[in-house]
This record gives C-alpha cells, structure tokens and sequence, in this order.
C-alpha cells in the first residue's frame, strides 16, 4: 500500500507567508505608482495654467496678466472668450482647484503633492500648497 504524500504544517505556513509578504509589497508599490502618477497629472495642469498665462500676457496691449487670487476653477481670463486654455484643471483625486495668485506682472499656481512633504508656498484648499510655479518657473 503506497503512503499518501501531503503538505506539512511548517510547509504551508511558510508558503503563506511568502504570498502574504508578496501581496502587501504589491499593494505599496501600486499605491506609490499611483501617488506618482497623479503628482504628474497635477505638474502637467499647473504647467498647463501656467503657459496660458504666459499667453494671455503676451498677447495683452498692456503686456500683463489679469490680476486674480483665489481657486484657479474661477480664473474665467484665460477659458473664455480667449480660449487660452479649454477648461481649468482640478485636482485629479480630491476634486480641489489649483491656488492662483496672480498680480499684473507676478503670479504663483500652487497644488498639494501626495509624495512631497516638505515645503509650503501657500494655502492648497485644507492643505498646504507644497509645489508651486510662477513666471520663471518652480518656485
């Protein structure tokens, strides 16, 4: 009569432990991938905002830009009836608008960076603005 070969406790224990530490490895990197990704969308946006000021400027006779303080979402001079730019971005996660700090001749475009923590350059919604861009460039 041939014996019956099964696993042993130690065996599965120890498989289950290597399936348990390669998942929670998977999970933190796909969450990093998408902080990554989405401070990528939010740097592409400000960028975005930021060369359609550079365009309003230098098409204006007075060679300025339209002064503005406050969410980006309600800065009309550049979408309408400019068309500088087809909408205002938002943020791609929590739905805030990009700060914008604009004078006649300075501005500053803010957002909140998931993998960055330091560093403050204004008031991002409920948080601090940690990456933002102005005339000549990252600030």
């Amino acid at each position: 009569m041939r014996k019956k070969r099964s696993f042993t406790l130690i065996e599965i224990l120890v498989v289950t432990t290597i399936i348990a530490l390669l998942t929670s490895a998977a999970t933190v990197t796909y969450t990093q991938l998408g902080k990554q990704s989405r401070d990528s969308k939010r740097k592409a946006d400000i960028e975005q905002i930021r060369a359609a000021l550079e365009m309003y400027r230098s098409n204006s006779v007075t060679n300025v830009y339209s002064a503005y303080s406050g969410d980006c979402s309600s800065y009309t001079a550049l979408v309408a009836p400019t068309k500088y730019i087809a909408s205002m971005p938002s943020d791609p996660k929590t739905g805030y608008n990009y700060c914008c700090e604009i004078t006649t001749t300075d501005y500053t475009i803010g957002a909140y960076l998931e993998t960055t923590s330091t560093g403050s350059c204004g008031s991002c919604g409920t948080s601090n603005c940690n990456y933002c861009v102005g005339p000549y460039g990252q600030e």
